[in-house]
């Protein structure tokens, strides 16, 4: 029997018009349904719902979703947290350390940093000889791939380095050209035009440098060309200046981004050196070998170069070693020096303007946050919905238009400080391979998200948008997701989260937006957000059935880490169940439902004996909570491991080890089993769970050596006995035949009791 199967027991109402023992049985449906019917349908013009089914998933798919599909920094039940400024362990926030240069507290951080002492080249002008010299000292590279570059731009005088932002491709330039021997370096303009290379003045010697004339060769660096698709760099420019440049005996190295527009024109990649390396060299240009040596073999240095740092960051860290040293660092500026920079990053990639950054990649680095891991064409398509929610908020009288072509993966991850990567997906037909892509530094999209929400809120309205319309997605893993960054938002901002999105899920009438307001607290709750219990608790006993519906469930997943605070909510919830139900207001057979999974879930985690013998106590409390009990049993009956149809039922392992090992909770699970199969509220369910068990045991023998353990410890009576045999021997097989040949052997296991 799957975890999938129809008939779900849950608190036994009083007898009235739903009947005793009402539960979903006929409405309920399988993750994979669910899933197809809530994106089956988007809403109506005018907005309202398109009319669709709406069943809740069941709590066991849901779980078994959260854990397939949860971001790699949070999962359901694991340790992870997030608290004040620390990520998984990891100083975050301005508070953790001091980087170059100054920093403001308040709305922004700024962080200058001074890679080499340079200022960007905006005007023409002399690179300082004393600047080139300290360049020079600290300067490292792959002595191949540098002598390579260093060969191309002798031969043919002009040469384009390319690489992404921030690799050190201007620092690389400027030592090619120094390394060169030539007698100075002028740095142009970044908005020269293209067409204007060959005609500048000032090729040529006759130059002022540091006071003197040149009388060597000249180098010329223009650093970050600016180019458009209408103005490309041509082969043609490059051909005109190596000839005037050949006149004067120059050279000229011009560096590019990844997205500069190129006609013809075959750019040289910069590679920077591993970080290490140049960790190292900068430590030996500002300290001594004895203090380069101690810094490099502290830990907080190995987490920094375990990340993805750019050769800036590098350096930059460098500094805050070398200050450490020398007694002008503490400890903890080391350690969350990472941390500091990464925020830095992010708060840089949102304070660019469009012509640094589109708003369409800006979507694409939220997107990237909210699906981490996950599919990259996933990530780009939803990371296209949210772009035309920003385009609505940019400007709500324009029709958002989104570009079909264009886009490059690579330079997209480039950006994003992201890799490509193929890995299987978890989905309802099994593992898929799929490209994913994630940042390299696994923090990132936590500090994004939150950076996000509180840095510029004038984005909340798209991205609450966006959100609901992820909650309502046909794919399991996209709700997942929605879920997981709405427990970000609400880790870094409980009321607004929870006023503006979380709220709004759980007071809506479809069960779709009820399960990822559940998720989203579950989530929350792992990050470590402080007060999801006592919303929970509240909420259990709320007037409105869906608040109470989405607490239920959210104690079914996070209850495992607190079973007993948990079973002393779900017996109150419970309670509130069968008063209402005794006052005359129509029972609600999903709620009935999601009482019974969530024991269920308790029993099949890890806290199981604390559960069981709890469960046991219970069993002869008032109704509701007797009704809890037997319910979650038995919906915990039908779980089989891997959800397989026919694979071994959970809780019949868990005796077959209990009884081996002398555990109580053999003990329980038969006392449970009696109870169950004694209640005539229960009986019939009951002997359907029993006939399940044994024709699984038709197909595996531990199932049938465990069931002839079983059996004989639920007959403690002559009732009992009788009950048990008329099942083995008028079931049918399945194929609804005779009675299977297992049940004729496990017949013999039966005491004979008069």
């Amino acid at each position: 029997m799957s975890a999938t199967d129809t008939e779900t027991p849950g608190v036994r109402p009083p007898p009235g018009p739903a009947g005793p023992g009402a539960g979903p049985s006929e409405g309920s449906k399988p993750a994979s349904d669910e899933g197809r019917e809530a994106g089956a349908a988007g809403e109506q013009e005018g907005g309202e719902e398109a009319d669709r089914p709406d069943q809740p998933q069941d709590a066991w798919s849901a779980l078994r979703d959260l854990k397939g599909h949860s971001p790699r920094n949070m999962r359901v039940g694991g340790s992870a947290r997030f608290g004040g400024s620390l990520v998984g362990g990891d100083q975050h926030g301005v508070s953790g350390g001091q980087v170059t240069g100054d920093v403001f507290m308040g709305g922004k951080t700024e962080i200058h940093y001074r890679i080499g002492g340079l200022a960007s080249a905006q005007t023409s002008g002399i690179v300082p000889r004393s600047t080139l010299d300290r360049l020079d000292g600290f300067f490292t590279a792959d002595d191949e791939h540098f002598a390579q570059l260093l060969a191309r731009l002798r031969e043919e005088r002009v040469l384009v380095l390319t690489g992404p932002d921030f690799s050190g491709r201007r620092t690389a330039a400027l030592m090619l050209l120094h390394r060169l021997g030539v007698a100075s370096v002028r740095a142009l303009a970044r908005d020269t035009a293209p067409a204007d290379l060959a005609g500048l003045g000032g090729w040529g010697t006759g130059e002022e440098a540091d006071g003197e004339q040149e009388q060597q060769a000249g180098g010329h660096l223009l650093c970050d060309l600016v180019t458009r698709r209408d103005r490309p760099l041509r082969e043609t420019h490059l051909l005109a200046a190596r000839d005037r440049l050949a006149e004067k005996n120059a050279h000229l190295v011009i560096t590019v981004g990844p997205t500069a527009a190129l006609d013809g024109v075959t750019a040289v990649e910069w590679r920077p050196p591993p970080a290490a390396q140049l960790l190292a060299a900068h430590l030996r240009a500002l300290t001594d070998d004895d203090t380069t040596g101690r810094m490099l073999a502290l830990p907080a240095t190995g987490a920094f170069l375990d990340r993805s740092h750019q050769p800036r960051e590098v350096a930059a860290f460098a500094e805050v070693l070398a200050r450490h040293a020398r007694g002008e660092a503490g400890a903890e500026e080391v350690a969350g020096f990472s941390g500091t920079v990464l925020k830095a990053q992010i708060q840089e990639w949102f304070e660019e303007d469009e012509t640094a950054i589109p708003l369409r990649d800006k979507a694409f680095l939220v997107a990237l946050a909210a699906f981490d891991g996950g599919p990259y064409a996933l990530t780009a398509e939803l990371s296209d919905l949210l772009y035309t929610s920003l385009l609505k908020t940019a400007n709500s009288s324009a029709p958002p238009v989104v570009p079909v072509f264009g886009t490059h993966i690579g330079k997209r991850l480039q950006l994003a400080r992201a890799k490509r990567y193929e890995e299987d997906e978890h989905t309802e037909w099994g593992p898929v391979s799929q490209s994913k892509a994630a940042f390299h530094d696994e923090r990132a999209a936590l500090i994004l998200l939150s950076e996000l929400w509180t840095g510029h809120p004038s984005a909340r309205p798209a991205l609450i948008n966006w959100l609901r319309q992820l909650a309502d997605d046909g794919r399991p893993l996209v709700r997942t997701r929605a879920a997981s960054t709405v427990a970000i938002l609400a880790r870094t901002d409980l009321p607004s989260a929870m006023a503006l999105i979380i709220e709004p899920w759980a007071l809506s009438d479809l069960y779709r937006e009820k399960l990822v307001a559940a998720n989203a607290l579950a989530f929350a709750h792992t990050l470590g957000t402080p007060n999801v219990p006592r919303i929970l608790d509240q909420w259990c006993h709320a007037r409105d059935l869906g608040l109470c519906w989405v607490a239920v469930r959210t104690y079914a997943l996070i209850g495992p880490e607190r079973p007993a605070q948990t079973l002393a909510a779900l017996r109150g919830a419970a309670r509130s169940f069968y008063a209402n139900v005794a006052e005359g207001r129509d029972p609600d057979p999903l709620m009935a439902s999601e009482l019974g999974e969530s024991i269920a879930l308790l029993l099949l985690s890890e806290a199981d004996e604390e559960v069981l013998s709890e469960l046991r106590r219970t069993i002869d409390d008032d109704p509701a909570v007797h009704g809890l009990a037997l319910g979650g049993f038995l919906s915990g009956c039908r779980h089989t491991e891997d959800a397989e149809r026919y694979g071994m039922p959970m809780l019949l392992a868990r005796y077959a080890r209990a009884a081996a090992e002398g555990s109580p909770v053999a003990a329980d699970i038969a006392a449970l089993w009696r109870a169950s199969l004694s209640d005539r509220h229960y009986t019939r369910t009951a002997l359907e769970r029993m006939r399940d068990w044994v024709l699984t045991a038709q197909r595996s023998e531990a199932a049938e050596w465990a069931l002839a353990a079983l059996l004989p410890a639920l007959v403690t009576e002559t009732a009992e006995a009788q009950r048990l045999a008329h099942l083995l021997r008028t079931m049918p097989s399945e194929d609804g035949t005779d009675p299977p040949p297992v049940a004729a052997r496990l017949l013999t296991v039966l005491p004979r009791l008069r």
